[in-house]
């Protein structure tokens, strides 16, 4: 009998247009190798034009979900993206205390790149006292470092700082994800007996129009690489080159900004085994 892959849980928003949220982390599970379950916390309207509307599902059925699907399964790492709101956050921390799963990655996601809100003020602020102290690691992008801490990141040294300042915060480990910057700087910082260490992980900037869903993109990766047991440090180069990868590979999807090739993977090997059949005797 084939041996299981790794379960890896996300608790995301709906997208349906596929690039961010539940269905795209799902589809970045799969091309990592292991089994994708979800947890749908908030319902939107929007496309690669943008977000339209937001609403949050109720709490009372967010922590059904998740009581069913721990009762069931052996989760080997959570993602945590867009929560919604202030009740959504609560029942989702109140999960994530009791049942004490392993490799949470808590990816803040505050507003849309269209600069919709996508958690309330109260939901936001709850992120802050319960969710991150919870984390194995937060993936804040620049804007949402600095929504998190009021502190300026626009360049390294300011992430640094920023990065300081959500350890004292609460969180263990963090990485600032610089895509928005132009040059592609993130920063891991995490903390060890000898103090708080920090990694910079420098590329070039793609320029693209397919870049819709790289936080949720990066930080599920990242839940799927500790789910195999890799270390933080990896996790990072690992999930900063699929992304990439998954840009550089993206073909155009609908009018605005388009997703990335979530699977591009599967795409590359498909076209391999056509190209290369085995013979026939």
């Amino acid at each position: 009998m084939a041996q299981s892959p790794p379960v890896v849980l996300t608790i995301a928003g709906f997208d349906p247009s596929s690039g961010a949220g539940v269905t795209a982390d799902v589809k970045t599970i799969a091309a990592h190798g292991c089994y994708g379950v979800g947890c749908i916390t908030a319902l939107t309207v929007q496309s690669t034009a943008g977000v339209r509307r937001v609403e949050a599902v109720s709490s009372e059925l967010v922590a059904d979900t998740l009581r069913e699907l721990a009762s069931d399964l052996e989760v080997s790492a959570v993602h945590v993206g867009m929560l919604g709101s202030r009740n959504v956050v609560r029942v989702v921390s109140n999960f994530l205390e009791k049942a004490g799963l392993r490799n949470l990655v808590v990816d803040p996601i505050i507003k849309s790149s269209s600069g919709h809100d996508l958690v309330d003020a109260g939901g936001r602020q709850l992120l802050i006292e319960r969710l991150l102290p919870l984390a194995t690691v937060i993936t804040p992008n620049v804007d949402e470092a600095a929504a998190l801490t009021g502190l300026v990141v626009t360049n390294l040294e300011q992430m640094r700082a920023a990065a300081t300042r959500l350890h004292e915060m609460g969180a263990a480990s963090v990485v600032i994800t610089g895509g928005h910057l132009d040059k592609a700087i993130d920063l891991l910082s995490f903390t060890s007996r000898r103090g708080a260490q920090q990694e910079v992980f420098k590329s070039d900037r793609l320029r693209s129009k397919s870049t819709h869903g790289t936080g949720c993109a990066f930080s599920t990766a990242m839940a799927c690489h500790l789910a195999r047991g890799r270390g933080l440090p990896e996790a990072v180069l690992l999930a900063k080159a699929y992304v990439a990868a998954a840009i550089a590979n993206a073909h155009p999807v609908g009018r605005g900004i388009g997703p990335v090739h979530h699977l591009y993977r599967m795409h590359q090997q498909r076209r391999v085994v056509i190209n290369d059949p085995e013979p026939v005797n």
